[in-house]
């Protein structure tokens, strides 16, 4: 149950106790005005008539979640935040400045309280706001967390990371550190994508390039952003104990960390941490906030994808320590080779069935250039999905897109691939790694053959998958599909 304390009950206090008594669990509030103490209790609120500023009174609470600090005087708020501070120093504590302060009190509030609220015609509005069960305890469990590792944090994004797991994990870095904790930003693959690259190296962001088999002892916790299980879609071994993980990707099995923040509903893991900014009144320095609006930007696709209330709200928050000018040069890269013969490779090989579009683009040498492809093939006339492959390192890597149709991408991958590799992501936007198993060793002048074989199967599995669309029962075992590949190589030998 949720536990809330409110010290002081002035215009303010008195205002938000008309809300905050509606919401589950307790409320008990503190004051020194006995007729303000009588009128609450005859509404119905536990009050008690007493000092708010005394540690004595907070102490005598066994336990805190919530701290409203709310009497008009700001002298008597700061003491209250400070008691309460002292007594209960994981609560979160949200504190009115009261009326007509000096700078001074103003400031020594604003260093205790984890949300300073300044006088203004929206104070109730903005105080229920910021304190909402959901917001305080997700702000402050997360802020418990990253407190209480002891040592370095190491912030892993997943593999081949794009703007939003890059934006996301450098702004986490920061909310670490400014809670004390040493955190580093890191990655396995690369960022071979033209426009990430030169997100990276136009905001000048410190990442670290892992490869598999590096010791990781030197970390003494684990997050994830942008992704929620280690082990899958990126090279943390499986047994890795995770501290944190924040992503706006629906999970496709349990997620296991000391706090978690997975909100499918909202369009870019960017727009969780701004939220998180937001509520600890941490003003972004100029290439987070740029990073965290390029991520939303790039993964609602101009706030065109599956964008949500809080896409929006973290932009706005955003936008005023942004630098557009940044964003621009970000946009418009030169393409590499690679890429285009890529593209080109995806609109040569294209197989289509009804509006929906396949093609095996066959050896990798970057895999970003999929995503990009997959974009580029669902501007052709007449096609609503599609779906471009290759394969590199014994991986088959695959990129879906949808538009203007009922398909749901992220359960037609999970139902077509889900079972012999890593497959899932959104209604309009999903990914899969399938790993090829025999057809692995396969000499690399076969490699027409081996694009031969991959693109059948992927290819034959998804179509046959849109038209259906059935639930996971409705296919073979996994032990049936995990042979398929090496099924389909047998059988190639025998002809």
């Amino acid at each position: 149950m949720v536990s809330r304390l409110m010290l002081g009950c002035g215009s303010v206090g008195y205002a938000l106790v008309e809300s905050v008594a509606e919401w589950p669990g307790s409320l008990v509030v503190v004051t020194e005005n006995e007729s303000r103490v009588e009128t609450l209790r005859t509404e119905g609120i536990s009050a008690t008539h007493g000092d708010p500023t005394d540690p004595a009174i907070t102490k005598g609470r066994p336990h805190v979640d919530i701290a409203f600090v709310a009497g008009d005087d700001p002298e008597q708020n700061r003491d209250s935040a400070r008691a309460v501070r002292e007594t209960h120093p994981n609560a979160y504590v949200v504190a009115y400045v009261g009326e007509t302060p000096s700078e001074a009190v103003a400031s020594e509030l604003d260093d205790i309280a984890d949300r300073l609220i300044n006088p203004g015609s929206l104070v109730v509005d903005r105080l229920l706001s910021m304190t909402d069960q959901d917001t305080a305890f997700r702000t402050q469990d997360l802020r418990r967390t990253l407190r209480s590792i002891d040592g370095k944090l190491g912030i892993f994004m997943h593999d081949n990371p794009d703007p939003d797991a890059i934006a996301s994990a450098v702004a986490l870095e920061g909310l670490a550190e400014s809670v004390g904790t040493e955190a580093e930003t890191c990655y396995y693959g690369a960022i071979s994508h033209q426009e990430n690259r030169a997100f990276v190296n136009l905001l000048e962001l410190d990442l670290r390039n892992l490869d598999p088999g590096d010791d990781l002892s030197e970390f003494a916790g684990f997050a994830l952003v942008d992704h929620s299980s280690p082990g899958v879609n990126d090279q943390l071994p499986e047994d890795t104990p995770v501290d944190v993980v924040i992503d706006h990707h629906p999970p496709t099995h349990p997620v296991e960390a000391r706090f978690v923040d997975l909100r499918s509903g909202v369009g870019a893991t960017s727009s969780l941490l701004a939220d998180y900014l937001e509520h600890l009144g941490i003003d972004p320095a100029e290439r987070v906030a740029t990073g965290l609006l390029y991520g939303i930007r790039v993964d609602t696709k101009d706030f065109t994808r599956e964008v949500s209330e809080s896409d929006f709200e973290a932009a706005a928050f955003l936008l005023p320590h942004a630098n557009t000018s940044t964003l621009e040069r970000v946009e418009s890269p030169s393409i590499s080779p690679d890429t285009f013969d890529t593209i080109s490779r995806a609109i040569r090989n294209r197989e289509l069935d009804g509006t929906v579009l396949a093609s095996c683009v066959g050896a990798l040498s970057d895999r970003d250039a999929l995503a990009q492809a997959a974009d580029r093939l669902l501007n052709m006339d007449g096609v609503n999905v599609t779906l471009v492959f290759g394969f590199m390192q014994g991986t088959v890597y695959v990129s879906a897109r949808a538009r203007g149709t009922d398909v749901d991408l992220g359960e037609t991958m999970r139902a077509a691939f889900g079972q012999i590799g890593s497959a899932g992501g959104h209604a309009d936007m999903a990914g899969a790694q399938i790993p090829l198993g025999l057809l692995g060793e396969v000499e690399e002048e076969e490699e027409s053959s081996l694009s031969t074989i991959v693109g059948e199967i992927i290819t034959d599995r998804f179509f046959e998958t849109v038209r259906s669309r059935p639930g996971p029962d409705g296919f073979e075992s996994a032990g049936e599909r995990v042979a398929a590949f090496d099924i389909q190589l047998a059988e190639s030998d025998d002809e």
